[in-house]
């Protein structure tokens, strides 16, 4: 195995200065090296995966020096508009290394949702004619393969890809900023026990929608209403907004995370321009991308409040403890929406934690069936 450290020590011995990405889980022992390593200055957990690439674009610009990017291979649509657009080759040629966690490799067990992003992760760098290496636990010199990457980014983004087990594990725990006094299961549960019978929910990926399932079997609680965003982090708060227009005879609750609603933040200016909405937006907000090993997000950084009023949010609440929050979902229920509720918690999730069992598009039936009859 790799270990992270000396990976580290290897990229900014041949000159890498500046790291910007998302948090991935297969490269969550090199981001917590990272996250020690590097100052501030030098490494940008960034909102989105095309962020990450437009900052090392701009780090390029100010120096004349290599960046890396970093990603979960999920993100890598989100960051080719700009490494085709600005960084290839034909444009503006910069210099970039990527880091991309493999996912859903073929041949290994992994979520439904990485299956088809595993599958085409490497057609999909060879049509954008992005050259990539793929490296594993077997990679015995990566001071040398490290050193080849960079010879090919000279003239625009290249590609390192990382299979499940490549990095060994870096043990110093990331730092714990805990906000409110409880756990973002414990207002799952609650929320989830507070909905009515016809009230549907969309909930976000990661440890979200797993402890709301996992809720709801504990309970003997029905799924069928529930609509698990298992992949396509960001995106939930949209599903639940036209989800909402055109069922309005129905709450719709979106359960979303931190991280999510900062990746793609436009999202809030659209729901706050449709006035009356029925939909009740709940950010469950830890201040940490949880999923993938902790990384801060800067959640805690933004007044999500003023920031949804300020986009047309007709309500917005917010608790830091469990006793304030089935006040605050009644009141969510019956104020002028669209509404929004933050949730600030602790981070921490049970090591037991399972995840959905139910095929995606079995799942999806069960939906309309319960839905349209």
């Amino acid at each position: 195995m790799i270990d992270p450290v000396e990976f580290l020590q290897a990229l900014k011995s041949q000159g890498v200065g500046f790291f910007s990405g998302v948090p991935d889980s297969l490269l969550q022992h090199f981001c917590a090296c990272l996250a020690e390593h590097a100052s501030a200055r030098e490494h940008l957990i960034a909102a989105n995966e095309g962020g990450a690439v437009a900052a090392a674009i701009g780090y390029h610009l100010a120096t004349g020096r290599t960046p890396l990017v970093y990603m979960q291979n999920s993100g890598l649509p989100n960051a080719l508009n700009p490494l085709l657009s600005l960084a290839d080759p034909a444009v503006y040629a910069i210099p970039m290394l990527l880091l991309i966690g493999w996912r859903g490799e073929p041949g290994t067990l992994d979520e439904p949702q990485h299956r088809k992003q595993g599958e085409v992760t490497l057609p999909l760098l060879a049509a954008s004619q992005i050259g990539y290496a793929i490296i594993d636990a077997t990679t015995t010199d990566p001071d040398a393969t490290i050193r080849e990457a960079l010879q090919q980014a000279a003239g625009g983004p290249y590609a390192l890809v990382v299979r499940k087990g490549t990095f060994s594990a870096y043990r110093t725990p990331l730092p714990i900023r805990a906000t409110g006094s409880f756990r973002r299961e414990q207002a799952v549960g609650l929320i989830a026990d507070s909905l009515e019978a016809g009230d549907l929910v969309v909930a976000t990926t990661g440890m979200t929608a797993r402890e709301l399932c996992a809720h709801r079997e504990r309970s003997s609680q029905s799924h069928d209403r529930d609509f698990l965003v298992i992949g396509g982090m960001g995106h939930a708060s949209q599903i639940a907004h036209t989800l909402a227009l055109y069922r309005s005879d129905r709450h719709v609750y979106c359960l979303d995370g931190d991280g999510a609603v900062l990746m793609h933040m436009g999202a809030l200016a659209i729901i706050g321009a449709t006035p009356r909405s029925n939909l009740c937006h709940i950010v469950v907000n830890n201040g940490v991308h949880e999923s993938v090993g902790g990384q801060p997000t800067v959640g805690l950084a933004v007044d999500l409040l003023a920031l949804a009023r300020s986009v047309g949010y007709a309500t917005a609440i917010r608790v830091t403890s469990l006793d304030e929050l089935p006040r605050a979902l009644e009141e969510l229920r019956r104020g002028e929406g669209p509404a929004l509720l933050e949730v600030q918690v602790t981070p921490g999730h049970r090591a037991d934690l399972g995840r959905p069992q139910s095929d995606p598009v079995d799942a999806k039936k069960a939906w309309l069936s319960a839905l349209l009859g």
